[in-house]
């Protein structure tokens, strides 16, 4: 208060100097200028004043103009009085003209000071509503939007309310100062509340006509519509937030139940066709017609292999649920390429039988650093899809080159290909290519499983494929720096 006087005191003062300015200049300067020319000058100096410094100032300054342009330029110059009866109405227009134009010019600027802080005010909830877009979680949300207010809005201190949860949340330096009680007084008032000498504002938080809670700003002047704004913003963010919140766990739980779905339906499936063969051989063994030796052997044979094939499917099913969980430590070591490759070739060699393979690999390639026994069943999984899913006669091809800082090892088959839409569910467990269920057994936790030992490895895979024209299973190898990173 005491410095808006003083600011007050300042323009008043400097407003009188001009008109002593200009009363100086016509006098001394310019002593043969008409009356007219001098009430104009004054008129301008006042109107400037005006829009500058308020209204106040203005019409003390028209008062002295008046006085100023009657003693000085009136006849009898040197006097109050007025002579002329007509130049009565001059100075009484004079006045009349000065005060009704400061007053407009003050209204102007003030309207104009009004359009500028509405402006401002726009644009920061603008960029608050965006930032409260960008938050998906409640708590997350709730966390940030302290910090929000102060950064938007430029206050030096901000506390939210919840009053579901009766906890406070708070942000910014003076955030004490925003007491707890006076936070819930605004959230049972259900109205704003502006403290123009401490710089404090408190509003509810509304959804809809329902009020949820309460913040409070400290070191920002907030108008009352922008205070309920905020208030309302707040209130569909938290709601969006909760919203978004639920949709995803309802999402995630769909999921869930159709992975079940798919996970059964799988089980089912590769369990029932061994199980039923199993029981076709002991139903025969059991007959009251027993088959003679020699197919007594051949059953007994089926049983062996289904039973191993059984196995192998929960051998599978576990090895997942483990790399999934982490519990497989991997064994690294610096692993030459040719190794790795000559490796999985010799563990197919039965499967391949007399197919081709052609190997394509760049010379003084780096060693990988890799678990071998691991990155081994990767590249015999995608060896063998080659050779199950391709034509005997048609030769696959393994390659392996560099790209800076890992090694790029790719199966190559000439296969029927694999659908655009399939590619991005090729490695989901359980599933299998539409048009080669039936053709080729299988669990549908190969890539899979391959998937998750690369991945622990730091690297990636993937598959292109155009149909008619084969596929190319890609991996990736981070390359060995050097001894002790193998390890």
């Amino acid at each position: 208060m005491q410095r808006k006087a003083r600011q007050r005191i300042l323009r008043t003062i400097a407003a009188l100097l001009i008109i002593a300015a200009i009363t100086a200049l016509y006098r001394n300067a310019l002593p043969t200028v008409n009356q007219t020319t001098v009430a104009l000058s004054f008129l301008l100096a006042i109107l400037a004043v005006s829009a500058a410094w308020g209204m106040a100032v203005s019409a003390l300054m028209s008062v002295a103009a008046m006085l100023a342009f009657n003693y000085f330029f009136l006849p009898p110059v040197g006097h109050f009085t007025v002579a002329d009866p007509q130049n009565w109405v001059a100075l009484l227009a004079f006045l009349v003209t000065a005060m009704v134009g400061s007053q407009l010019s003050s209204r102007i600027r003030k309207e104009a000071d009004v359009a500028h802080r509405r402006r401002r005010e726009i644009e920061q909830l603008y960029a608050f509503s965006q930032k409260l877009l960008g938050e998906g979680n409640v708590i997350q949300l709730l966390n940030a939007i302290p910090n929000h207010i102060v950064e938007s809005f430029e206050a030096g201190a901000a506390s939210v309310f919840l009053a579901e949860k009766q906890k406070f949340y708070r942000s910014g330096f003076g955030t004490l100062q925003l007491e707890e009680d006076q936070l819930k007084a605004a959230f049972e008032r259900d109205e704003p509340f502006i403290d123009a000498g401490k710089s404090f504002s408190f509003a509810p938080i509304r959804l809809g006509m329902k009020s949820i809670g309460s913040f409070g700003v400290s070191g920002a002047r907030l108008t009352r519509q922008t205070l309920e704004a905020v208030g309302t913003l707040l209130g569909i963010a938290i709601e969006r937030a909760r919203a978004v919140e639920q949709l995803s766990k309802t999402e995630a739980d769909r999921q869930g139940e159709r992975l079940k779905s798919a996970l059964l339906d799988s089980i089912t499936h590769n369990f029932r066709t061994p199980l039923t063969s199993i029981k076709a051989s002991v139903t025969s063994l059991l007959s009251e017609r027993p088959p003679n030796a020699d197919q007594s052997h051949e059953l007994l044979q089926i049983m062996d292999e289904e039973c191993d094939r059984l196995n192998r499917l929960i051998e599978e099913a576990a090895e997942m649920a483990r790399l999934e969980a982490g519990d497989v430590e991997l064994e690294f070591a610096s692993v030459e390429v040719r190794e790795l490759v000559h490796a999985a070739m010799e563990n197919c060699r039965y499967a391949l039988g007399g197919r081709e393979v052609k190997v394509q690999i760049q010379n003084e390639l780096p060693p990988v650093r890799a678990d071998l026994t691991r990155a081994k069943e990767v590249l015999v999984q995608l060896l063998d899809n080659a050779n199950l899913y391709s034509e005997r006669e048609k030769p696959i091809v393994v390659s392996a080159e560099s790209n800076g800082t890992s090694i790029l090892i790719s199966v190559a088959d000439q296969g029927p290909g694999i659908d655009a839409l399939e590619q991005g569910l090729i490695f989901d467990k359980f599933y299998r290519g539409k048009d080669q269920r039936a053709v080729v057994q299988g669990t549908g936790m190969g890539l899979p499983i391959a998937k998750a030992i690369v991945e622990a490895h730091g690297g990636s895979i993937n598959v292109t494929s155009q149909d008619g024209r084969g596929s190319v299973f890609s991996f990736t190898l981070p390359i060995a720096r050097n001894a002790s990173e193998a390890r």
